[in-house]
């Protein structure tokens, strides 16, 4: 991963987590690595004052997979609260991962943990339970 953007995450996002991460075992290890990677380089700060277009846990968010041109709108959720509606996508996906912390207009490379990497971009926060006022969600 090269030239990584900055990533902001909420203190209680953060502290959720990396408790998430503790209970972490076999198949989600390496994505479970590069999560905390992440966590460990993002400027973490309360929920009232992450800006209105970053990616936070329970946001909506449309991106395109760069590689194959294709567009997704997916709600970035905890692996407890994953939906067989094609509607959400888990914190330890690899794209889920990709995702968090980023802002509108941002791109990020993110190895597959089967070999290779994938670009994603982000569209638009269509919806971030901070900026709604929710910010314990």
């Amino acid at each position: 991963m090269s030239d990584l953007p900055n990533i902001i995450i909420s203190k209680t996002d953060a502290k959720r987590l990396e408790d998430l991460l503790d209970a972490v075992t076999g198949d989600n290890t390496p994505i479970a690595d590069a999560l905390d990677a992440e966590i460990s380089r993002a400027d973490i700060v309360e929920s009232k004052d992450i800006p209105t277009d970053v990616v936070t846990m329970n946001s909506t968010v449309k991106f395109k997979v760069l590689s194959s041109n294709e567009t997704f709108c997916l709600t970035l959720v905890y692996p407890k609260d994953m939906k067989d509606n094609g509607e959400t996508i888990s914190i330890l996906a690899p794209v889920g991962s990709a995702l968090l912390g980023l802002k509108e207009g941002e791109t990020i490379e993110w190895s597959k943990p089967g070999g290779g990497t994938l670009k994603v971009q982000i569209e638009e926060v269509v919806y971030q339970p901070e900026r709604a006022g929710e910010l314990h969600r």
